[in-house]
């Protein structure tokens, strides 16, 4: 376990440098604003390993697919959010040589990720021409006020120096993807125009044609004056630059702020694209760089007004769970409903930024619950505008009548996975998706979403679902064969009982709003069926599928089992594997892997988590202590459901521990695999850890309901909900529940089974529950 980073209730802080784990840095310190991101790589030239990345918000290219057998349905491509091009560099010399600290000495170093106001900062003193010292401090930021603009304030400050400082400010668009199929580039420039203190080029990608422009502009002060200087004008092949030399004396310090704008084709005429960034770029020096930085953090504390927890007696879990708070609004805000968020947002190439169904599974409950309702439904609005590419998957693999597959992973609703058991066995996605719409309307209120839109997505799904459960004489059941649930650590089974189970959930849910629909508003029904060509004669094969589903459970243990044959396998607990093959993906062979009882994540407790208003606590007990000691939580998604159920359970021991695995998972590094990028979309998790799990908050009956438990090593913590436009805030400490009403309108709530109203702007304080 990586321990590298300084516990602070708001900062992450690297006191030293390492070389060897710089990916990792590089990961943990990224930045964004929802509409671009960046990787914590250097300003100035570093010659030693890392992983450069400047990412734009939809923006990707359709890498040709690269596998040694070709199967029958097979994407042609694999879709890859693009290393864009580098607007953060600024090469530093001394006398003529490079700063570079994979050579230089270095006497100090720290890097701050500032999560409360959000910027990058780095500092570090090294010694230079005979043994004298410089010292040099950047801070960088992602504007959340104006999305399209990145600012660095870089300066370089003399300890005992006496010479020449040279710079060099410049974009690169000649950039790269390590993970790139066959190691090509991605970029053509379309047009570039540089002069003395500014320059804009803009580089199309190839296949998908998007342009992206970047434009900047700098301005030069030795301590607190500007200085005009006359550079070299740097231009060639997808690159711009400009260098100049200053000389600088002890105690004096040279300071470049940089001012960048970044505009995509996505947003932006193609033809507008090199005017309109040089004017953004212009814009932001004029307004300059303490105006910008303001209206950025008066952004920031906006969110954290509405999205904060605080934990008060354990650092490591407050530090943890604001900085998963910290990425999840950095990689999405909701404000264009074209883009979704990749499982490792801007933080890594991994996965290739496209959207998995941990979107629906992990994320959209986390911005339900803290953010304004329009956020989570144009996560939404994302998979309706895909319906037609769903049925169009689903019609590639033999599926016929409108019957919709979403894609496991996807940029334009296209399927782009190439990896068999999970492009056409890990069908559970589409149950993800449905549960989504419930999730979203239960919470919201939202009446207009389902006949607008959910409805034509649920029979799509459920008409998937109808085709791919077959009848089995044997077994005188409906079956659904063949496939991988959320558990990856098995493939090619039969039955997975969490598969089967949100099928069958799927076609009654869309059997009870045709009704509803039909009932409320019969003009919007009557254009639907129309529309989706549907036929009453299908419900009765849903109706007799719903009736009628095998879902595998062992009588004798009284659990509901994984699948099939999961009763074949040694059951073993985990704590008996030796910690040098942990984890086991990057230790054992695959087979392995598949003939082991070992479970990856949450699957049969996944469907509980889901759906536990099904079930009795006990059946909810047995099921957790039977699964849960053999589960390795290798996947990012894992820990936060056990927290989830432990605490649901009563075992508040148990659910502390999973959700300081959840909430620390990368800043510890936990599977040793940060240098590829941030468990994004699992962050929300840590969240619910907290909000689901400790506060036990859950919805039903149309109204928020509480359990709060508090984690014995605490003395309190609080968080901030939601609940159809009620924003609020619970405090629980060891004697009481505090429930504060942040809202005009009343709230109703549910706490320990007794009903109460809190009027707008008002509190209420209630015993906790022991």
């Amino acid at each position: 376990m990586n321990s590298l980073y300084r516990k602070d209730e708001w900062l992450i802080i690297e006191e030293e440098f390492h070389p060897g784990k710089n990916r990792e840095s590089e990961s943990i310190f990224s930045i964004g604003n929802g509409y671009m991101g960046q990787r914590a790589n250097f300003e100035e030239r570093y010659s030693g390993d890392c992983l450069r990345g400047s990412y734009v918000a939809g923006v990707y290219y359709p890498d040709k697919t690269r596998v040694g057998w070709w199967k029958n349905g097979y994407p042609e491509y694999f879709a890859k959010v693009l290393n864009a091009p580098n607007w953060i560099g600024i090469d530093i010399t001394v006398n003529g040589k490079s700063v570079d600290l994979a050579s230089a000495e270095i006497i100090s170093f720290s890097r701050i990720l500032n999560m409360k106001e959000g910027y990058l900062e780095r500092s570090f003193r090294i010694l230079v021409v005979q043994k004298k010292t410089i010292e040099i401090n950047s801070r960088r930021f992602l504007s959340m006020s104006e999305p399209d603009l990145g600012i660095i304030k870089y300066s370089v400050r003399s300890i005992d120096f006496e010479g020449n400082i040279g710079f060099n400010v410049y974009v690169d668009a000649d950039v790269k993807n390590e993970d790139a199929n066959y190691g090509k580039k991605f970029w053509k420039e379309v047009a570039r125009d540089v002069t003395a203190g500014s320059g804009s080029i803009t580089a199309r990608t190839m296949k998908t044609d998007f342009h992206v422009a970047t434009g900047m502009c700098y301005r030069i002060k030795r301590n607190d004056a500007f200085l005009s200087v006359k550079p070299e004008v740097i231009s060639r092949d997808k690159y711009i630059g400009n260098k100049f030399s200053l000389k600088i004396k002890p105690r004096e310090e040279l300071t470049v702020l940089k001012f960048v704008s970044v505009l995509s084709s996505l947003n932006i005429p193609r033809e507008n694209l090199m005017g309109d960034v040089g004017q953004h770029a212009k814009k932001a020096e004029q307004k300059g760089y303490e105006i910008l930085f303001s209206e950025h953090k008066k952004e920031w504390a906006k969110i954290w007004a509405t999205s904060d927890v605080k934990i008060e007696g354990d650092i490591a879990a407050q530090q943890a769970v604001r900085f998963n708070i910290f990425q999840l609004n950095q990689t999405y805000t909701g404000r264009d409903e074209r883009l979704n968020i990749g499982p490792k947002g801007f933080t890594g190439e991994k996965y290739g930024g496209s959207t998995y169904w941990d979107t629906e599974a992990f994320a959209l409950p986390f911005f339900l619950k803290t953010a304004d309702q329009n956020v989570a439904r144009n996560l939404l609005l994302y998979r309706y505008k895909h319906l037609g590419q769903a049925i169009n998957n689903a019609m590639k693999l033999g599926f016929r009548g409108g019957a919709a597959l979403y894609p496991m992973v996807t940029m334009n609703g296209e399927e782009c996975h190439n990896e068999w058991e999970i492009t056409f066995e890990e069908i559970h996605r589409n149950g993800a998706i449905a549960y989504a719409i419930y999730n979203y309307i239960r919470h919201t209120g939202d009446k207009t979403y389902m006949p607008d839109f959910g409805l034509e997505v649920l029979i799509g799904i459920s008409r998937f679902w109808s085709q791919r459960a077959s009848w089995s004489e044997h077994r005188q059941k409906y079956v659904i064969l063949g496939v991988t649930g959320p558990n990856e650590y098995e493939n090619n089974v039969s039955n997975n009982w969490y598969t089967n189970t949100i099928a069958v959930w799927t076609m009654s849910y869309t059997l009870n709003n045709l009704e509803i629909v039909k009932k409320e508003d019969p003009d919007r029904y009557d254009e639907i069926i129309k529309k989706t060509s549907f036929d009453f004669a299908e419900t009765k094969r849903w109706n007799d599928i719903i009736n009628r589903i095998y879902l595998p459970y062992d009588n004798e243990r009284k659990v509901f089992l994984q699948q099939d044959g999961f009763l074949d396998k040694e059951l073993i607990p985990a704590s008996l594997i030796p910690e040098e093959e942990r984890p086991l993906n990057q230790h054992w062979s695959w087979d392995r892997i598949l003939r082991s009882c070992f479970i990856k994540q949450a699957d049969v407790l996944h469907g509980l988590y889901l759906f536990e208003d099904k079930y009795d606590t006990e059946t909810l007990k047995r099921n957790f202590d039977f699964y849960e000691p053999m589960t390795v939580h290798e996947s990012s998604l894992s820990a936060c459901i056990h927290s989830i159920l432990a605490s649901r359970t009563g075992n508040i021991e148990r659910a502390y521990e999973l959700y300081l695995r959840t909430a620390r998972l990368d800043l510890d590094d936990y599977n040793n695999e940060v240098g590829d990028g941030l468990h994004i979309t699992s962050m929300a998790g840590t969240w619910l850890a907290i909000v689901e799990g400790f506060g036990g908050m859950r919805i039903a009956d149309g109204r928020v309901q509480f359990q709060p438990l508090i984690p014995e090593k605490w003395k309190s913590y609080s968080f901030h909900a939601r609940f159809r436009g009620v924003l609020f805030e619970i405090m629980v400490n060891h004697k009481e529940v505090i429930i504060r009403n942040l809202s005009d309108r009343m709230l109703s709530i549910v706490l320990y089974e007794n009903k109460y109203q809190i009027p707008g702007n008002e509190e209420r304080t209630f015993k906790i529950k022991n």
